[in-house]
């Protein structure tokens, strides 16, 4: 299993799963969906992908008590990330979101501990919030989500940046952008970059004649392919939604996938690298 390191040393897996849009439709497709939903993630732990990303937000709370009931029995060898809303972010509303949050995952304690994105708070009000919940044991570490380098160097005026665990942010073929100043920035900071909806969303990027042209040379299918191509930079994390046992293993597979450089040659001619600043992508 490839590792990255955080900036206190600890390692964690470089292949995760993401919980984005998982139990939201829960009241409309009924219990089969959850529990496949369940099987998914269990099926992801037992195949090596022990990093779960969730967020309060993700289906009103739904999500961190999906993996809640998931992880039940089976928090050794974890690492669980969830994240506050900006509106929550205070100085006293992060430290009752967070307990929310434990609650509905079940846990004790939370690994990483993230800022959604920015909002109105001072960073610095939150980033004190941060400190607190670290100093009492609720959470390990903390980061934040959805930042662009002006933000990071906001944040380094207030915070130590190597008090930042990571920065997590959308990042795929299509949204490839924070290669031109954000991943190095970070890259200098020691900061690794976790990468949200790494095979894209909705299916386009599957369908890539690019990304289908590679994974018939290597027997492999298009996400495996999004996924490698996403780790191939150093630092990274990948953390792509399974729906279902199947699809998390076959994420899991994606470890094994080396691309050539006739690979990369190709997915760049598809979707060219940036030249210059853009916009920091969110979905």
């Amino acid at each position: 299993m490839k590792r990255v390191t955080l900036p206190d040393g600890t390692d964690v897996p470089a292949l995760g799963q993401g919980t984005w849009m998982m139990a939201e439709g829960m009241m409309a497709e009924g219990r089969g969906n959850r529990a496949a939903e369940i099987a998914a993630l269990r099926a992801g732990i037992d195949h090596g992908l022990t990093l779960i990303d969730t967020a309060e937000m993700y289906g009103d709370g739904a999500s961190e008590s999906l993996v809640g009931e998931a992880i039940a029995g089976r928090r050794d060898g974890l690492f669980i990330v969830t994240k506050v809303l900006p509106s929550n972010a205070s100085r006293t509303g992060t430290v009752k979101a967070c307990e929310r949050s434990l609650k509905r995952l079940g846990i004790d304690r939370i690994d990483l501990y993230l800022l959604h994105w920015r909002g109105g708070v001072p960073l610095a009000e939150t980033v004190e919030a941060f400190e607190t919940l670290r100093a009492t044991g609720k959470i390990a570490r903390w980061g934040v989500s959805n930042f662009d380098v002006d933000d990071l160097e906001e944040l380094a005026e207030v915070a130590d940046l190597h008090g930042c665990a990571v920065n997590q942010v959308l990042y795929n073929p299509e949204h490839r952008g924070i290669e031109y100043d954000l991943l190095p920035f970070q890259h200098t900071a020691r900061m690794p970059a976790m990468a949200y909806s790494p095979i894209g969303q909705g299916g386009g990027l599957l369908r890539s004649p690019a990304l289908l042209a590679v994974a018939k040379r290597h027997d492999a299918s298009p996400a495996q392919v999004a996924l490698a191509w996403a780790l191939r930079q150093q630092g990274v994390i990948a953390i792509p939604k399974a729906g279902t046992a199947a699809h998390a293993v076959e994420n899991a597979a994606a470890l094994r996938l080396t691309l050539t450089a006739q690979d990369l040659a190709e997915i760049d001619r598809a979707y060219p690298p940036p030249r210059r600043k853009q916009p920091l992508a969110m979905i």
